[in-house]
């Protein structure tokens, strides 16, 4: 079978979806017309389709075998005012797929149709899990506290995202930690206000605040592995209300992001001590709430392996290119935890046609030319690992 041949058959039905969900896009645990789209062209399809996680969508694709194959896609948009020129572009005001998770679903949708066409000779089954919230508070864990990897159970799993820094044509692998976890913080600094003119009647906030924030960049310099990457950002910093009164109150975030799992609670009690033993030292105190984000994402290498075989023939070793990790961060973490799996990188740039904006961004694209590569990879890889006697 020409995979190629077989994914140009239902392209320009792919991309016509992917951009009906672009003109549409919705935020996390909002995305009911998305959710819409995604259970009726599932259900139209025949394939056995149910709602999860509030607007998460899993569709099961029965086989001819025991083992379950499951692939995930992402549907919430992001909160930024789209500003491409583009017939398609967003029809809601603030409101854009900037991170690319239209074309995640649009290509799962097609890769639900080509396995479908060809159900008869699957070796097992295929789960297709369209998840809500990625962006937000994450909705992949409560897909599986909803039992989204069960009935019948999910053997191992994969899943993309898109890359404008990576060209069309060209997909790209990381083996074993590829994103960063996350744990943001709140920092309420107390003091004590008073005039300008009589400082040494308060316990000035922003002062502590200011020696805090110098006080962290030592958790990055002296605390962490050298070798081991971690990055501490104070994002946020508010405090005061007239510039000839000493403010007793500044308000900061932050976050944290790590590749060693297993020390994130001891970074964050350190983070925690620093600012509590500063503002102590300064006659001030202060309060910490942690709220713990993803984990850190590690991709297995038995499904990374086979993504990268099953590449290689498609689009040739020159354009399966190995990447490095990326202190971003990444839902499907939790997949990882529960099953082996592997997520890649599919290129979208096309620099002759000045596709090359970085996600996130207002002007973000990508060339569409990237969706059949998608199909043929995720097709591949799900007609390779059936195949297999692993």
């Amino acid at each position: 079978m020409d995979i190629f041949k077989e994914a140009e058959k239902v392209e320009k039905e792919v991309i016509e979806l992917r951009r009906k969900i672009h003109m549409y896009p919705e935020l996390g645990f909002e995305e009911t017309k998305t959710s819409e789209i995604v259970y009726d062209y599932l259900k139209n399809l025949g394939i056995e389709v149910k709602r999860i996680a509030k607007t998460g969508v899993v569709g099961t694709l029965k086989g001819n075998g025991s083992k379950t194959i499951a692939i995930r896609a992402d549907m919430d948009a992001l909160p930024i005012q789209e500003e491409n020129d583009v017939e398609y572009a967003s029809q809601i005001p603030g409101r854009m797929h900037a991170c690319g998770h239209d074309v995640h679903t649009a290509i799962l949708l097609g890769t639900a149709k080509l396995l479908a066409n060809m159900r008869d000779k699957l070796k097992g089954n295929v789960k297709f899990i369209f998840q809500p919230a990625e962006e937000t508070t994450g909705g992949a864990l409560p897909m599986i506290e909803e039992g989204v990897l069960e009935n019948p159970k999910v053997d191992a799993i994969i899943g993309l995202h898109v890359d404008p820094e990576l060209q069309v044509g060209q997909i790209g692998i990381t083996y074993g930690k590829a994103y960063a976890s996350s744990d943001m913080f709140d920092i309420i600094v107390k003091g004590k206000s008073s005039h300008g003119a009589e400082p040494h009647k308060s316990v000035d906030a922003i002062v502590i605040a200011a020696n805090i924030v110098n006080m962290l960049q030592t958790v990055v310099s002296r605390k962490a592995n050298p070798l081991s990457p971690i990055v501490l950002t104070i994002g946020t910093i508010e405090g005061g209300y007239a510039r000839n009164i000493i403010a007793n109150k500044v308000r900061m975030s932050g976050i944290i992001r790590m590749m060693e799992e297993e020390k994130r609670d001891e970074i964050v009690e350190m983070v925690e001590k620093i600012c509590d033993n500063t503002a102590k030292a300064m006659g001030g105190e202060v309060e910490f709430k942690r709220t713990i984000g993803y984990p850190c994402l590690v991709n297995h290498k038995g499904m990374t392996d086979l993504i990268k075989e099953t590449a290689f023939p498609l689009l040739g070793e020159g354009n399966v290119i190995e990447v490095a990790p990326t202190m971003g961060v990444e839902d499907f973490a939790y997949f990882l935890q529960k099953v082996p799996g592997s997520f890649y990188k599919l290129g979208c740039g096309n620099k002759e046609k000045g596709i090359d904006k970085p996600i996130h961004n207002n002007q973000f694209n990508i060339d569409e030319e990237c969706i059949k590569i998608g199909l043929a990879v995720h097709v591949s890889t799900v007609l390779k690992y059936l195949n297999s006697n692993g």
